[in-house]
């Protein structure tokens, strides 16, 4: 027979092309970008034939984790780990695969030469039966004539997709050609169109009746004539790869409204709660795989295709193959066209994937995830709130909810319904790259503002479509990770874990949170995935949490592929869900989980019944958040997003968190006539002010710039414009990784004639395990910068930190005549900023951690034990304003306090000006000694935030209860002691604020 076969070995790591049959393979040169993927064709006589595809061993070895290249090319696209050369995954001894993309991104990378010499030594084969009436031999032998005579792409090759997925060992792979007809839509009985892909969108349209999706084959979800969606699926149809892989930004525009009617925080607490009959009848129809399905959660990089446009058939073969019930993330974060995408485009690509899901597979909206985490930073134009760390310094409430209410708003205009936030970790240790991402280091503190953010993330969420399902995260123990390294092992004492770390997740339990994500890695050599004390007896059941439960991304497979707590991927899967409550698994990147529970099932090493509990647990909540009765975007949510009142509310917030730390010899405020110098990186950048979970993942990154933002957003230079009329001087003076000096001469000439210096020091972006660091102390060029303008000018320095944790200042912080922290502050921190230093606004932010002194006290907080030397730079809840603020008159109600007998105490805050200022007045309580169990340095008890005008005195009042007191000791004993207990009002900044009470036996 004349056979003619080409094929292609898709990776540029590899940069090879493998021609010739199946006895023999040659490798050619490949200088092509990995994305032009291609799959064989072969042609007998008008007959179907066989056809060789030749690729690496490695890739088979990766069948569990990642599709292989001939998998990505009849999807039309790549892996993540060939996009741009920029993933090539780490390897045991066995070519296995050991790290998912996000785990290779922390580790150190491997010589580029001897990764490749490994895997060109391994070649396998994979078959394909391909129709023979569907390509020519002329055009295949033109092909094959054209690619071997210039190592290039033959212009005639005819690329495929795919129809159906198995590896060599599992039978064979049928692929059909992209460009013949799909199968005609289905017609529901109920819908006045047929439901495809190009069906247009009805913002309006529910469901006709009560009916499942079970009842009849057809689609249960009528789509009636709308607006059309506007995904381009050219490559999905055609397979021709033609973009470069660089992302531009999203041409959709809008005018957003200026403003709509506001919701304030209710009082009313919606929960999850039984299991409706209805989803009970449903799950008790599904198949076991249909079951598995919707516990699985794949990323959307499984749906890009090669051009970054949605590839429908990925879409259709997670659907129909593994019954997928839900997706997570944004295509701007996983090689999609555009950087950052607009409500509208995002709206179209999640809707079109609800669209296939409601005609494939079981017919059962999927429910989309989004790390909405400081507003719906994923969703272009979206108000951004400062990050967790800045939300908590403004010790108000109000400002978690509206950040939550914002993002539930705009998240849900995006056509996502289920928001991965708050986060509710305790950052202890502060060399920690997630620090910025919750509320502090205070239990009491971050409890607070959890709650807050649920109720507005969720409010009614089972009838304001307006909301979404919160997802309290990560249980538990995360933030005190032993080396300061993300996902590090932690070590806590049983009843310190209940004490300080269980109360910001227990608030949420009770504010009603109708979802909850496990936490990576291992507390006390116990991984928490696999743990019945933490994920059922903890958290279900001494708790009460009653919602769904997701795993991290991968966490299931890192037991056996990073941690080495199970032997392999299904030993993992049945630990998790023998032992756990765990409902979804976010497995991220391929079906490992989905074959993994199919045989435990099958084997009688699980039962389906375990799957029962976990799918009615999902499908409740995809009916609580109204999926079944309209799983589409509501459009008319678009024109909110970016409004001037969500503006304005993420600007209050900044507003009230930056924390004046040190101000001396009149530094500030500036004034409109004093000649001001500018200097440092951070105070010219839009992305910088953003931190990590802004626009991507990792932040914008240096290439991108500010130009990401397409005018949304300010800088603190534009600020200071915008307050005092004229452009500053500014000068960059160092990178912001502070290698090097950029202008220094000229900087310290203009620094020799300023009144006054303001220099911006700070962090360049991240998340996650790429922002770990070796030490707290921020780059030396940064520092050394101060000290050269220092040298030059006695003249007041100023120095603003622009920073997701507390980082070293090391003599900085003496040189400096004044300290302004304003942590993350996003997109529109820099008019707020600006104002502050220039006192159109009066700081009132304070530290919701300890600002460490030394590289020592990275672990240092106010509730360690009472003995430990407590000394740090600057004090939890320590902040100034511009005005001077007394307390007075601290009175008790009672002297005893008893379990019937509460304690009111009473203060009086008095501002003697000259501005107007908003105070937080601070309760602390602490014993003098604590039989057999060390008390705890300082705890907070209460707070309150109050607006006092100049001359004003304002009396604040809180009441103690004795449960405020009760804790947790070494016996697991819930308790309090029968002892004098000391109450402390403001202590870092105020003295001699005190009172005592004594408490009595029960």
């Amino acid at each position: 027979m004349n056979l003619t076969l080409l094929a292609i070995a898709a990776s540029v790591h590899f940069g090879i092309l493998v021609q010739g049959r199946e006895d023999k393979a040659t490798a050619l040169p490949f200088d092509k970008a990995a994305r032009e993927l291609l799959s064989a064709t072969a042609v007998v006589n008008g007959m179907q034939t066989v056809a060789t595809v030749f690729y690496p061993d490695s890739y088979l070895t990766h069948k569990a984790r990642y599709p292989t290249p001939a998998v990505n090319s009849a999807l039309g696209r790549q892996t993540e780990w060939a996009q741009n050369g920029q993933y090539l995954p780490t390897l045991d001894n066995k070519n296995q695969a050991v790290d998912s993309p996000r785990q290779h991104l922390a580790r150190k990378p491997k010589p580029k030469s001897k990764q490749r010499d490994k895997k060109r030594m391994h070649i396998k084969k994979l078959k394909a039966t391909v129709p023979a009436s569907l390509v020519s031999t002329a055009a295949a032998a033109t092909a094959s004539q054209e690619y071997s005579s210039s190592g290039q792409l033959g212009a005639n090759t005819i690329p495929y997709g795919l129809q159906t997925l198995h590896s060599e060992h599992d039978k064979s792979i049928k692929l059909y050609p992209p460009s013949e007809q799909l199968p005609e839509p289905i017609v529901s009985p109920d819908a006045t169109t047929a439901i495809s892909l190009n069906s247009p969108v009805d913002n309006t349209a529910t469901s006709a009746n009560s009916a499942t999706p079970y009842e009849t084959p057809d689609p249960a979800y009528p789509v009636t004539i709308g607006e059309p969606t506007t995904i381009d699926s050219t490559a999905a149809k055609n397979q021709q790869c033609t973009w470069d892989g660089v992302q531009i930004n999203d041409p959709v525009s809008w005018t957003p409204v200026d403003k709509y009617k506001y919701q304030p925080m209710s009082n009313q607490i919606t929960s999850p709660g039984n299991i409706d009959s209805d989803i009970l009848a449903i799950v008790k129809r599904l198949t076991v795989k249909e079951k598995i399905g919707q516990m699985t959660q794949i990323q959307v990089g499984q749906l890009v295709d090669c051009n970054g446009f949605l590839n429908e058939t990925a879409v259709r073969y997670w659907i129909n193959e593994w019954k997928v019930g839900s997706f997570l993330e944004s295509p701007g974060n996983h090689n999609g066209r555009y950087r950052w995408y607009s409500p509208q485009t995002f709206a179209d690509f999640t809707d079109a994937v609800q669209r296939i899901a409601l005609e494939n597979g079981p017919k059962i909206p999927v429910i989309w995830g989004l790390d909405s985490v400081r507003g719906a930073n994923y969703v272009k134009g979206a108000a951004m709130f400062p990050a967790g760390i800045g939300a908590a310094a403004t010790f108000d409430p109000q400002f978690a909810y509206d950040a939550g209410r914002i993002a539930a708003k705009d998240t849900r205009a995006a056509g996502v319904h289920w928001a991965f936030a708050p986060i509710s970790d305790l950052g202890v240790n502060k060399l920690w790259s997630r620090t910025y991402e919750n509320f502090g280091e205070d239990p009491y503190l971050s409890s607070q503002m959890t709650a807050a953010s649920v109720r507005g993330y969720q409010g009614n969420y089972k009838h304001d479509r307006t909301r979404v399902a919160a997802c309290i995260k990560h249980f538990i123990a995360y933030g005190y990770p032993f080396n300061g390294e993300d996902r590090a092992d932690r070590h806590v004492a049983p009843h310190e874990l209940l004490e300080f770390y269980v109360p910001p997740f227990k608030a949420a339990i009770n504010a009603g949170v109708a979802s909850a994500m496990e936490s990576y890695g291992v507390v006390n050599g116990e991984p928490v995935v696999m743990s019945h004390y933490y994920l059922q007896a903890l958290l279900r059941e001494q708790l009460g949490f009653r919602g769904m439960l997701v795993t991290d991304w991968g966490e299931i497979n890192s037991q056996a592929t990073v941690y080495r707590t199970a032997r392999d991927i299904r030993q993992a899967t049945w630990a998790t869900l023998d032992r756990t409550s765990v409902d979804m698994s976010m497995v991220a990147d391929d079906a490992s989980f989905g074959e993994a529970v199919l045989e435990l099932v099958s084997s009688g090493a699980l039962p389906e019944s375990r799957l029962d509990e976990s799918v009615g647990r999902i499908l409740q909540l995809k009916k609580d958040l109204g999926l079944f009765e309209q799983p589409l975007a509501d459009r008319s949510l678009a024109e909110t997003v970016g409004s001037a009142q969500d503006i304005e509310a993420a600007r209050n917030a900044v507003r009230e968190s930056v924390t004046l730390l040190k101000n001396e010899n009149g530094a500030l405020p500036l004034k409109d006539s004093n000649k001001v110098l500018f200097v440092g990186p951070t105070l010219n950048s839009t992305r910088l002010m953003g931190g990590g979970w802004n626009v991507h993942w990792q932040g914008p990154s240096d290439t991108e710039g500010d130009s990401v933002y397409e005018g949304f957003g300010d800088t603190i230079v534009r600020g200071v414009e915008s307050v005092t009329g004229s452009a500053p001087v500014y000068f960059e003076g160092t990178d912001i990784g502070g290698t090097q000096f950029i202008d220094i001469g000229e900087i310290l000439e203009a620094a020799a004639l300023a009144d006054k210096i303001v220099v911006g020091l700070g962090e360049n972006t991240y998340a996650e395990n790429l922002g770990n660091i070796g030490k707290l102390a921020l780059p030396e060029r940064q520092l050394d910068l101060v000290s050269q303008i220092a040298a030059v000018t006695d003249k007041p320095i100023v120095v603003v930190l622009v920073q997701g944790r507390p980082r070293g200042l090391g003599k900085a912080a003496d040189i400096a005549s004044a300290v302004v922290n304003a942590y993350l502050p996003g997109e529109y921190g820099g008019l707020p900023i600006a104002e502050i230093l220039y006192g159109r606004v009066n700081p009132s932010g304070r530290l919701p951690y300890t600002y460490p002194a030394t590289e020592a006290q990275a672990s240092t907080t106010v509730w360690q034990p009472a003995y430990s030397d407590y000394s740090p730079q600057w004090a939890f809840g320590y902040g100034l304003g511009y005005s001077s603020i007394t307390y007075s008159n601290v009175t008790v109600s009672s002297s005893e306090l008893a379990a019937d007998l509460p304690v009111t105490v009473r203060v009086m805050a008095t501002n003697t000006g000259p501005y107007q200022q908003k105070e937080t007045a601070m309760l602390f309580t602490k014993q003098d000694y604590r039989f057999n169990q060390a008390p705890e340095n300082l705890r907070l008890r209460k707070f309150a935030k109050v607006d006092i005008p100049i001359g004003a005195s304002i009396e604040i009042v809180f009441e103690l209860s004795i449960d405020d007191l009760a804790y947790w000791d070494k016996d697991l004993e819930w308790r309090f002691d029968a002892d004098d207990v000391t109450i402390l009002i403001n202590p870092y900044t105020e003295t001699d604020l005190l009172a005592k009470v004594k408490v009595l036996a029960d």
